[in-house]
């Protein structure tokens, strides 16, 4: 745990990607919950984002993890004009395996512990059922279901504003405002991926698939047999003709490996912190390939969540979600205002937010 707690504290107080507020080490031996919680920000408000439950290889892996996506959801919920800062939980383990309804209810114990600083929903690995468990100890959860008082599956909204974040690349990169005749490799077609899918179908867009679960697979391809498979993503990127390649699975989808050999122009997917290390985003920008900033184009499902503390309305939500379109062109344009990469705009525009909230 030493080397465990020097990395916390490393990121924390002297890294360039620290500044967060708390961070909490969850441990409940009876239920086998070990988890993190990891608060970034709450400048513009109570910190907001999901519970990832993931078999990590490490602790150490978990913390820097959680850490990463929590600052991803500060910038995200600033570039999404909601006023929550931002936060992130990962349990530690095979949900597969350890997952349960007392490690769930001492899950919801350590976040009703915060007294409201953070606010839980669901991600990799959580579902609306497990928050509505969470939620009988911990009224600071959304993502729940309908019955019970809860927006229900979020990664509804958040496909439909990665599907407008495409749309706005594409009239930035080719003047038309459609994936129309072009053709969009997806990698990972789960929760958002399937919905993701189903949008560029609708639009007209040929599509090419591929994920590490062949159910998620075939769940695809019996509905729309139109789908190209390929084996992997390494294949995926490399697919001649390639368009668009939108990374929907884990993060760390543009790295040194990939970025060379990747033929799509526009890059634009719901997976989290898609850039592996600082730099990657340059190397994108000098291959002319563009890149939607993940945390702006895949904020559906926050938006979602969000809404349901004050009483869900899908149309108001929708109707929000609607604006990545606008947003993402607007990135677009300082980047090529300020000569710097669109992920470079974007963090600029969400830390000029969360100053001046902090000012205020």
């Amino acid at each position: 745990m030493t080397d465990v707690t020097d990395g916390v504290l490393h990121t924390l107080f002297r890294s360039e990607q620290g500044g967060h507020e708390q961070v909490v080490l969850c441990q409940d031996r009876a239920s086998g919950l070990k988890a993190v919680i990891a608060l970034h920000s709450t400048a513009l408000g109570p910190a907001l984002g999901g519970t990832r439950f993931y078999p990590y290889a490490s602790e150490e892996d978990a913390v820097a993890d959680a850490l990463n996506l929590s600052r991803g959801m500060s910038y995200k919920n600033a570039m999404a004009g909601l006023e929550h800062g931002g936060g992130k939980a990962v349990i530690i383990g095979d949900p597969e395996l350890i997952k349960t309804e007392e490690l769930l209810l001492a899950y919801g114990r350590f976040v009703a512990s915060l007294g409201g600083r953070y606010v839980t929903a669901c991600d990799v690995g959580t579902y609306v059922a497990d928050m509505d468990v969470v939620a009988r100890e911990n009224r600071w959860t959304t993502g729940r279901s309908p019955e019970n008082g809860g927006a229900g599956d979020s990664s509804v909204l958040t496909a439909y504003g990665v599907f407008q974040g495409m749309r706005a690349s594409a009239q930035h990169a080719w003047g038309d405002p459609t994936l129309r005749g072009r053709k969009v490799g997806v990698a990972g077609v789960g929760k958002v991926g399937h919905y993701l899918v189903e949008h560029l179908l609708e639009d007209g867009a040929e599509v090419v698939v591929t994920d590490v679960r062949a159910e998620s697979v075939r769940r695809i391809t019996d509905k729309f047999p139109q789908v190209t498979v390929v084996a992997d993503t390494d294949a995926l990127i490399r697919t001649e003709g390639l368009d668009v390649y939108a990374p929907c699975a884990l993060g760390g989808a543009l790295d040194d490996d990939t970025v060379p050999v990747l033929t799509a122009k526009v890059v634009c997917g719901a997976a989290n912190n898609q850039l592996a290390h600082p730099g990657v985003e340059k190397d994108v920008a000098d291959r002319g390939i563009l890149y939607a900033p993940d945390y702006v184009v895949n904020a559906g499902g926050v938006i979602q969540v969000a809404d349901e503390l004050h009483g869900f309305d899908f149309d108001r939500c929708k109707a929000k979600a609607s604006k990545i379109f606008d947003t993402t062109l607007a990135i677009f344009a300082r980047a090529k205002e300020d000569g710097i990469p669109p992920a470079a705009a974007a963090d600029r525009i969400a830390e000029q937010r969360m100053a001046e909230a902090r000012r205020g």
